[in-house]
């Protein structure tokens, strides 16, 4: 299977010229759907950090860039919303948002806000022991107490590098439920943040209806529960603001 697309086919989130050059480069298959913007990708097409494939190929190996904690060294894993990527030898740290337009946007952050990363919860289970696993919707999953939701969000520490130690521990915790803040990532509505205004739960396979109050535009909008991250309380979180 080829690890190239045609660009006039790639993923308008991905926000890239499309008539340049005839092929991009592919997202493997990883924790985010097919849409998430392939490490290689950004760092040519977005930050201008290298010029081809052997450049980026160079800056992986020695480790350049961190992802979420981690060395990549895989030029087509795919950055996904709300993926931290630090670049340390330049002082850089993003956060990887979705614009008012839907497209994937790498968002400059302190390097005090590149040590937690905002999650979903994609659902839980329980394991032996009896004891709760969340599992995320980037592809981590943790162990905590039954306190939490699908499709709440948590704020989890991300640690050191090159160390598990501090990593994955729940310092914040945004309710799916009415009253609080959301963004929406997929859809007609990607990229719009708004205020729970009602869920309208289907007893069915049909996604649960979510309509939101864009405070800010002074209307309402509607979406599905799937498309639905969680932002904040009764306001956007702090750091999220600026860039949302």
């Amino acid at each position: 299977m080829s690890n190239y697309l045609k660009r006039l086919v790639a993923p308008g989130s991905w926000h890239i010229p499309k008539k340049v050059q005839k092929f991009v480069m592919k997202t493997a298959p990883g924790p985010h759907n097919a849409g998430a913007l392939p490490v290689g990708v950004w760092l040519r097409e977005h930050i201008g950090l290298a010029q081809n494939a052997s450049e980026v190929r160079k800056i992986l190996h020695q480790r350049d860039v961190i992802v979420n904690g981690r060395a990549c060294r895989n030029p087509q894993m795919g950055l996904g919303v709300f993926d931290i990527v630090s670049i340390p030898k330049l002082g850089k740290h993003f956060r990887i948002q979705l614009d008012k337009r839907g497209n994937l946007v790498a968002v400059d952050i302190p390097a005090e806000s590149s040590t937690t990363r905002l999650c979903k919860i994609r659902n839980k289970t329980t394991i032996r022991g009896g004891k709760v696993q969340l599992n995320l919707a980037f592809g981590a999953n943790i162990l905590a107490d039954n306190t939490y939701k699908a499709r709440d969000s948590i704020v989890v520490t991300l640690g050191a590098p090159k160390s598990d130690e501090g990593r994955f521990q729940i310092i914040d915790h945004f309710p799916f439920a009415e009253g609080n803040v959301a963004m929406v990532v997929g859809g007609k509505h990607s990229g719009k943040v708004g205020k729970i205004v009602e869920v309208i739960r289907t007893p069915s396979s049909v996604p649960n209806r979510v309509i939101l109050m864009d405070e800010s535009a002074g209307e309402q909008f509607e979406t599905i529960d799937d498309y639905i991250f969680m932002v904040g309380r009764s306001a956007i979180a702090p750091e999220l603001e600026a860039s949302a």
